[in-house]
């Protein structure tokens, strides 16, 4: 029985020549105890949708009907989760989970409420967090307190706005089976925005996309006939999941590229040669002196430590790392939140002092920040006023001194060009999307011509959709260059599609080097082609082995760290 109908909805913002049309003809109907899954690209009208439905806005044409009446304005019925918390600061989790119990059920007893509340606080794990407030919380516990305050409401449908995108990786994995576990043990009407395929599949029995906008519009229905429920380990060596997985992902892919378009690549590179700050020598003897003096051992980390003073005492955060990486290597380094990655980075960047050991590359050992080394940060800090372009020249003006204005700026053009900005090249930066930005910050890098990239979660603040897109780009944009690089992700898929190899780091504090995984997959490398690989699920599966055994502590299951098994030769990477 249908619980919830839209029928020819569409939904424009502005007027004349500012109006925006988000949504054009969504026909949508979903069955009583039904849990659907809307995965779409980052400004296709998600959230607008989820709007119409919790009666927070209205559509220009069609209708909204929930149990065939229309919907007009919020209701209790009508549980919802956003993105952000919303919380009280000044309320307790119990206090803000009671606002929730006391307006649906103000006329019941006090001790009738308290008991509600303790309920659904106990049902997203946080009793012993139960006299916190807010400040004191993490962001997945903000999150649950969320949870538990739409849940307290006993709303018949639930609508979860991407609530777990700002989480990190392990994180979102715990909120997904609690919101897996609830909706079994309810059986509520569920519907999930979301852009993240593999958190649909996980969760709903439907998965809609929908397309890229404007006027956008819903795509075919993809049923999920996998036995719940279902663990995120086994679901990797499932026919079913591999096979549902890559055609969600192509058609997502597919319809991505078309409202994409295509990148400009007329354009030539110059053939200019760079010179950093620390060289004064002519063009000609710079080309010399970057021939690669020992290509198989171009950067190298020996016994790299950082420790942090605290008032306890020294804090190791990361402890005695070797690592070999030969000129044109792509490196993963992948682990969970807090285990030294971004840290290992910014003392390759030379952002961050050495505390014993060190950093050598080419010859030279690390010593301050150098644009040899470029960093793309998950955000890119642009100057907000300035343009694409004029953002990218400022560091190509610096390490290009003598080459013409002419050939500087076709560098900085051929570089935006390449990460599909061709027609933004003179927008400012403060009208731009975060993903556009961070094709800013890409282009501006590799436009450095940097002998070390250094990438430390450069998607980790884009939905999943745009993080495949800009992918391919850094992808397509890095084999013509071949530049040495190292890429900080907690995103398995991203760290296999990139990488020659894939670093793991044991949890910090103390962490090292705990496993080293070649990928020895053909490139180029696209996801679609990645999905087909025979060998790409072998690598996922030992990536997500080596995640799990360590989400339970800095020693894994074993009780012993991985790294200390392994002899020095074995943690470098050669």
């Amino acid at each position: 029985m249908a619980i919830l109908e839209l029928k020819n909805v569409c939904k424009s913002y502005g007027t004349g020549t500012e109006k925006t049309d988000v949504l054009s003809g969504i026909d949508l109907t979903i069955e009583e105890g039904e849990f659907v899954a809307i995965v779409g690209f980052s400004g296709s009208g998600k959230t607008t949708l989820i709007n119409l439905i919790a009666g927070l806005d209205t559509p220009d044409r069609g209708e909204v009907l929930l149990h065939g009446k229309s919907v007009v304005e919020p209701g209790p019925d009508r549980g919802l989760v956003f993105q952000s918390y919303s919380l009280m600061p000044w309320l307790t989790v119990k206090g803000n989970v009671m606002l929730a119990v006391d307006s649906v059920n103000g006329k019941a007893p006090k001790a009738k409420r308290e008991e509600l509340a303790l309920k659904y606080i106990e049902m997203v794990g946080l009793g012993p967090a139960i006299d916190r407030h807010p400040a004191e919380l993490s962001g997945g516990m903000r999150q649950r307190v969320a949870v538990a305050r739409a849940l307290a409401m006993s709303p018949e449908i639930l609508l979860l706005d991407e609530p777990l995108s700002a989480l990190d990786a392990l994180t979102r994995a715990k909120l997904q089976d609690e919101i897996e576990t609830i909706w079994s043990s309810d059986k509520k009407t569920v519907v999930l925005i979301t852009n993240d395929v593999d958190e649909a599949i996980l969760l709903a029995d439907r998965i809609i996309p929908l397309n890229p906008g404007p006027n956008a519009t819903l795509g075919p229905d993809f049923k999920v006939d996998l036995p719940r429920p279902r663990e995120r380990g086994a679901m990797n060596h499932n026919p079913a999941f591999k096979s549902l997985r890559a055609e969600v992902t192509k058609y997502l892919m597919d319809v991505g590229l078309q409202s994409a378009g295509n990148i400009d690549s007329d354009r030539v590179l110059p053939n200019v040669t760079p010179v950093f700050p620390a060289n004064s020598k002519p063009p000609k003897a710079y080309r010399e002196a970057i021939k690669a003096n020992h290509p198989d051992r171009y950067l190298e980390f020996f016994n790299l430590t950082k420790v942090y003073p605290t008032p306890k005492g020294p804090l190791t955060v990361v402890d005695g790392v070797n690592m070999i990486m030969k000129k044109g290597e792509f490196i993963s380094l992948i682990g969970h939140s807090g285990c030294g990655k971004s840290t290992v980075l910014s003392m390759a960047a030379g952002l961050n002092e050495i505390s014993d050991g060190g950093i050598v590359l080419d010859g030279h050992e690390v010593s301050g920040a150098s644009p040899e080394r470029a960093v793309v940060f998950q955000a890119p800090s642009l100057f907000p006023w300035l343009t694409a372009k004029e953002n990218v020249a400022i560091g190509v003006d610096r390490v290009y001194p003598h080459t013409s204005e002419s050939e500087r700026s076709d560098i900085v053009e051929y570089y935006l060009c390449r990460v599909g900005l061709s027609d933004a090249i003179n927008k400012p930066a403060a009208d731009m999307s975060n993903g556009m930005r961070q094709r800013v910050g890409i282009a501006r890098a590799f436009a450095l011509s940097p002998k070390l990239l250094l990438l430390d979660e450069p998607f980790g603040m884009l939905d999943s959709l745009t993080r495949w897109e800009l992918q391919e780009v850094l992808m397509e944009v890095w084999t013509r260059t071949k530049v040495t690089a190292i890429c900080v992700t907690h995103d398995v898929d991203e760290a296999i599609l990139l990488a020659d190899k894939v670093v793991m780091m044991t949890n910090g504090p103390n962490a090292k080097i705990g496993k080293v995984m070649d990928i020895d997959l053909p490139r180029p490398r696209s996801r679609k082609a990645l999905l087909e690989h025979p060998r790409y699920y072998d690598l996922r599966a030992e990536l997500l082995d080596f995640l799990e055994e360590y989400e339970h502590g800095h020693q894994g299951k074993s009780g012993a760290p991985a790294a200390a098994e392994m002899s020095a030769p074995e943690q470098a990477v050669a």
